[in-house]
């Protein structure tokens, strides 16, 4: 079952909040905050952040209990109309704690850094 709220904080910035109850008493929270810093009237920098927090250890799934992964980007975006807005960014993406523990055991990075690029549309 998931619990959540999205909208426009003070000082617009778009928030996104979300917790989890599954089975077991497993819990779980998602954090994530944007912000678009326009810099003509169709271009524009949309800074982000989003965070994960859990409740148990999940080591099948290869997750540590509480703050286990966060990632921050810049995206910037052209507004071609408001349907239709691509874009081009930066991630960089790190597992805290326990979660980083279970990907270096596994092999995996605890950071990583991803370029995106992709499409925003609306019908």
């Amino acid at each position: 079952m998931a619990f959540g709220f999205k909208g426009l904080a003070p000082y617009w910035f778009e928030v996104d909040a979300t917790a989890y109850v599954g089975s077991s008493g497993r819990t779980a929270l998602g954090l994530k905050a944007e912000y678009d810093i326009l810099l003509t009237q169709k271009l524009y920098l949309q800074p982000s952040v989003e965070v994960n927090f859990y409740g148990k250890d999940d080591k099948r799934r290869g997750i540590g209990s509480g703050l286990t992964d966060g990632t921050a980007g810049l995206r910037l975006k052209y507004q071609v109309t408001r349907q239709f807005v691509p874009y081009v960014g930066v991630e960089w993406s790190s597992k805290f704690g326990k979660t980083a523990d279970y990907a270096r055991a596994a092999g995996d990075s605890k950071q990583e850094t991803r370029f995106v690029a992709g499409l925003n549309f609306r019908f």
